[in-house]
């Protein structure tokens, strides 16, 4: 055998092989890891950067392919925060995680291109955007940086998208828009393989577009054959089908949503609870 990889090449690597499904094993699970005080599921906020950080390792250790660090609220309603309280947030966190694990895939969850360069400088593989790169500067960073990239859609903003979200055609148009901006990177000199697209349950959409998006995924591959990420992890949408008010009460109806990404072949689930969908992928791995 060959001299190992060295480390930044080993993760250009993994970063490919960690967005997309390349056998017929389950989704790769990206792990939530909210260095906020405010997210919806209270449970999630870890306020400290020694909290956040035994979080994302565990996480890893559980089976988690990704862990996600974000540092403001996304949550309907949600404040903005200033971009030094987002960094002051965020970079300790994966500062620690990248020293304590070179290779680990870490993502980092911000609408902010001041924020996402200083997580990528400071190791992290992925932005995660919310805000589906309306910042022109967050497309000029991840072209520059040639990093992986994680487009969501939203419509509106956090404070205000679940205020009567409209569409013709959900699933149509959303898909338009991210392949509209995943082609738009690949023109630009993005590897398509560095791309995910993720629909944005729950931002700006109601019960019956939500499961529009999921039922018709299939429009959000476009030729290109893009790898999709869905975030489902105790929304209101599984409050919604199970009655469940609190985010605490709705881990199964999240766990219903995991088996149908599964079989559905979706490449990426993000989530909360990384040791339970473990369990299942493993189970529905074994007797498929």
């Amino acid at each position: 055998m060959g001299d190992a990889l060295p480390p930044n090449e080993n993760r250009r690597e993994r970063l490919s092989a960690g967005l997309s499904r390349k056998d017929e094993n389950s989704c790769h699970i990206m792990g939530i890891v909210n260095v906020t005080p405010d997210s919806f599921h209270e449970q999630s906020r870890k306020t400290t950067v020694k909290q956040a950080v035994e979080t994302a390792i565990k996480m890893w250790d559980e089976g988690a392919t990704w862990v996600d660090i974000g540092g403001e609220s996304t949550r309907p309603g949600a404040d903005h925060v200033s971009v030094q309280e987002e960094l002051n947030r965020v970079l300790p966190v994966i500062q620690e995680l990248r020293r304590r694990d070179e290779n680990g895939l870490i993502s980092i969850d911000t609408r902010r291109p001041e924020v996402a360069r200083a997580a990528i400088d400071a190791g992290a593989d992925l932005v995660n955007d919310v805000s589906g790169l309306r910042d022109p500067g967050m497309v000029e960073l991840v072209l520059e940086k040639q990093c992986g990239v994680c487009i969501m859609h939203m419509l509106g903003e956090p404070k205000t998208m679940q205020q009567n979200p409209t569409y013709v055609d959900c699933a149509a148009e959303v898909s338009s828009q991210l392949l509209e901006t995943a082609r738009a990177l690949v023109a630009g000199g993005l590897p398509a393989e560095n791309i995910i697209l993720d629909p944005g349950i729950g931002f700006g959409k109601h019960l019956d577009h939500n499961i529009d998006l999921l039922q018709r995924h299939e429009l959000l591959r476009g030729i290109e054959r893009f790898a999709v990420l869905w975030g489902v992890s105790r929304k209101s949408m599984i409050g919604h089908l199970t009655g469940k008010s609190e985010a605490s009460q709705r881990l199964s109806g999240t766990l219903a949503i995991a088996a149908m990404a599964h079989y559905e072949g979706i490449d990426v689930v993000r989530v909360h609870d990384v040791s339970e969908h473990a369990d299942v992928f493993a189970v529905l791995n074994a007797v498929d």
